[in-house]
């Protein structure tokens, strides 16, 4: 199984100062354990060293210079008696001889040691009852049978346990444990008092970072300190001053926008509304042929011109709404089937081979505003009509909690640069076609009354060619309806 490393600095700081806590106290442990051990062990086999070379001389001179065999077990028991507290059991041999004593366990590389040798050879070995130190000493003697002189070709061995000292050693061990322990509770102390002091202004500031996502430009942090959190906080408060003073000329230069396209509007509706009366009346003597050519060509111009901007203008107040927030909207139960057959009739595209229809045939009724789904169907297909091509397809369905209406023509498709763009307002995707057919302003109200319905409008291509709008409406079936 994969361990997944945390992935808070909260946590990441808690388990920096743990590790390092641990090495620290695993490194001092160990480095202690070694020297202790070594002292310890060398302290204890020079001890018995020394006792037993001041043993060896005060008994060598008992010994005849030819002891025999009775000489030398008696010489080695008299060695054991005299051990003490250290209860060491010996042997004495000469040369290659058979060891005469209680020691038990001598290796042949210490007799081989100590039998050419002349200083003290010693080795620890790991027996059944535990660690033991074994010891060997070759035996010297003067001509008078006293001092360390001449070699006597005996050689003392000595064996005897460790495990006091090995019991020591474990202690001291579990002494370097427990002071382990309240090592690693000190560094998470030290650890989660470090992480408060590091995270709490990071936690600040990622707070401040949220209220200003959350639209609390004028939020500020109290700069504490002067180390690089305390200069990251004073660049925040910069950069949020900064972002609440754009912020607020932007939001003014909006609202004049807006309030100037709304005033311009409602400006022209009067005018609007009096030359488009006269340029009715001025169509029909156009139409009857009692004005002259060149006049009533000029007269249809302005006529068809007035109607443009009359279009203009209405869109232009209906986007002003929109932007206001004073679009409400008027839901009624209507069904799905009807609310499109309606908008193709009253444009006079319902029954024409330009529109094809797939509807369902159940009519399920769906709450919407009729009046403004039908403005953003309008628009939908007179756009597939007027840059796509012929026939465009009308589809609907109910799919789970969703109403599904899908605009599609049979054109070139919308250019991949440009799709993105297409419910911008006034967007052209031929920077030198400066005037259209409609206001530049269709699609984007067409999706406006789709989100006031917290529903959703998109474009894309068709894999065959041609572009297709999607309106997704929320739907709920009315419990009145029949099962």
């Amino acid at each position: 199984m994969r361990l997944a490393f945390p992935r808070g600095l909260r946590p990441r700081l808690v388990v920096a100062f743990l590790v390092t806590a641990a090495l620290s106290s695993l490194i001092t442990a160990a480095l202690t354990f070694r020297q202790a051990r070594s002292a310890i062990l060398n302290r204890t086999q020079q001890a018995a060293v020394h006792d037993l070379r001041l043993q060896v001389d005060s008994l060598i001179p008992n010994l005849p210079p030819d002891p025999t065999s009775t000489d030398l077990r008696t010489f080695a028991r008299q060695l054991d008696l005299a051990s003490g507290s250290r209860d060491w059991r010996t042997a004495v041999a000469r040369g290659g001889d058979p060891l005469i004593g209680t020691a038990d366990g001598i290796s042949g590389t210490l007799r081989t040691a100590a039998r050419g040798g002349s200083t003290t050879f010693y080795e620890r070995v790991a027996g059944t009852d535990g660690p033991r130190l074994l010891i060997g000493m070759p035996v010297r003697y003067t001509d008078q049978g006293q001092g360390t002189g001449r070699p006597s070709g005996l050689v003392v061995y000595a064996t005897l346990s460790l495990r006091g000292e090995q019991a020591d050693i474990s202690a001291l061990i579990a002494a370097a444990w427990a002071g382990a322990v309240p090592a690693l509770a000190l560094a998470v102390g030290a650890a989660l008092f470090a992480a408060r002091r590091v995270l709490r202004p990071v936690r600040d500031l990622r707070t401040a970072a949220e209220n200003i996502t959350s639209g609390a430009l004028n939020t500020r942090l109290d700069v504490v300190g002067n180390d690089e959190l305390a200069s990251l906080t004073g660049t925040f408060n910069t950069m949020a001053a900064a972002l609440e003073r754009d912020d607020g000329e932007l939001r003014r230069m909006e609202s004049n926008a807006r309030r100037f396209a709304s005033d311009v509007s409602h400006e022209l509706r009067t005018p609007l509304a009096a030359m488009a009366a006269v340029t009715d009346a001025l169509d029909e003597d156009a139409h009857s042929g009692t004005l002259p050519p060149e006049t009533a060509d000029a007269v249809l111009l302005v006529s068809e011109e007035t109607r443009k901007l009359a279009v203009l203008v209405e869109d232009l107040m209906e986007i002003s709404r929109f932007d206001a927030g004073a679009a409400v909207l008027h839901l009624d139960h209507v069904g799905l089937r009807t609310v499109i057959r309606k908008t193709l009739q009253l444009r006079g595209w319902w029954g024409r081979d330009e529109v094809i229809t797939e509807l369902p045939e159940d009519d399920p009724r769906i709450a919407v505003d009729a009046r403004r789904i039908d403005v953003a169907l309008a628009n939908l297909i007179g756009n597939a009509l007027r840059h796509g091509a012929a026939p465009v397809t009308v589809r609907a369905a109910v799919t789970g909690d969703s109403a599904v209406i899908e605009v599609a023509d049979r054109g070139p498709g919308i250019p991949d640069e440009v799709l993105p763009h297409v419910f911008d307002r006034f967007y052209k995707s031929d920077a030198a076609r400066t005037r259209s057919e409609g206001s530049g302003l269709g699609l984007a109200i067409a999706r406006e009354n789709v989100r006031l319905h917290h529903g959703t409008l998109t474009a894309a291509n068709l894999p065959d060619g041609g572009a297709v709008f999607t309106i997704t409406l929320p739907y709920r079936p009315m419990q009145e309806d029949p099962p």
